[in-house]
């Protein structure tokens, strides 16, 4: 496999097009923005950018980019992984997106088909594409963070170009978040994003929502 053909396959799995339904969560954000705590766009990014630096973004990051390794135990992250979570509804977000990934995957003649955590089953695809681990890792990242933007663009409301700008903010992010992450490997893995985490508890007893965490 050639790397532009790798790269092609990795945009293709990420692309809000692929059947995951990255846009139907919010990692607990519409929470922060029903209770008036994220209100505008200073606050989304900052937000969003705590997420990566210390929260699932960074976990998620360190998972991945131990699935790229040839030795990689998938059944033993995918129980990492599930350990992380900090909520029953951030459990639920890892888990459906991983599950329609590898269904999605399997048709397309990737990936082993096995419903994991979603860097895990993301990972295992990846591993045979011709690509440096940073580059899966901070692609990854970048999409990640595109969907809680998207999600603050429809919510708080903001413009699209805000939305954009955002994302073109935080890409600094990006880059320090794999580089850390895949310096840090699991002998490092960790967060602290605890806002976040209650967040997403705080989004199981709204009693109207958009989005499903």
């Amino acid at each position: 496999m050639t790397e532009p053909d790798g790269l092609l396959r990795l945009s293709q799995w990420l692309s809000p097009a692929f059947p995951v339904s990255s846009y139907a969560y919010s990692h607990g954000l519409e929470a922060e923005m029903a209770t008036g705590r994220v209100t505008d766009a200073a606050g989304a990014q900052a937000w969003i950018s705590g997420v990566l630096r210390a929260g699932a973004g960074r976990t998620d990051a360190i998972l991945l980019g131990a699935c790229l390794d040839e030795e990689a135990d998938f059944d033993a992250l995918a129980d990492l992984a599930r350990a992380l979570a900090g909520s029953s509804e951030r459990w639920i977000e890892t888990r459906d997106q991983g599950a329609a990934l590898a269904a999605t995957l399997a048709q397309l003649g990737e990936g082993d088909g096995a419903a994991r955590a979603y860097p895990i089953v993301l990972g295992s695809a990846a591993r045979g594409l011709a690509l440096e681990p940073r580059l899966v890792v901070a692609m990854y990242l970048q999409a990640f963070a595109a969907t809680l933007v998207s999600a603050a663009v429809r919510f708080v409301p903001l413009g699209q170009a805000v939305g954009q700008g955002i994302l073109a903010d935080l890409r600094p992010v990006i880059e320090d978040v794999t580089a850390r992450a895949l310096e840090d490997g699991l002998d490092g893995i960790g967060q602290a994003a605890f806002g976040a985490d209650l967040a997403a508890m705080e989004h199981e007893g709204l009693d109207v929502r958009i989005f499903r965490t």
